[in-house]
């Protein structure tokens, strides 16, 4: 779910969009193709739930909004977000934190 890039490191994500509080779930699926299963309380309408997505994500890793993107998944529940200057060390530790 997380990986490596040149601008920081991408993280795949499976949204859940309309949920009762937005959280992280635990992982969707295994090895290669796992991606990390967060709930939103956004609807899925006119990307609320993307922003809440944003949202949630800068607080986690504790990065501003603006270095966070969808690199892909836009418009599906299955979603790639690049966060920008973050290490690899820096991201695992932010989402082991949260999940234990």
């Amino acid at each position: 779910m997380l990986r490596a890039s040149a601008d920081g490191v991408t993280l795949a994500v499976r949204a859940q969009p309309g949920a009762k509080k937005s959280a992280i779930v635990g992982a969707y699926g295994e090895g290669a193709t796992a991606q990390l299963k967060i709930t939103v309380q956004a609807p899925p309408i006119e990307g609320r739930a993307n922003s809440a997505l944003i949202a949630f994500l800068s607080e986690t890793f504790g990065l501003a909004k603006n270095k966070i993107e969808i690199v892909s998944g836009e418009l599906s529940r299955n979603k790639v977000f690049l966060l920008r200057g973050v290490t690899m060390e820096k991201a695992q530790s932010k989402l082991s934190d949260r999940l234990n």
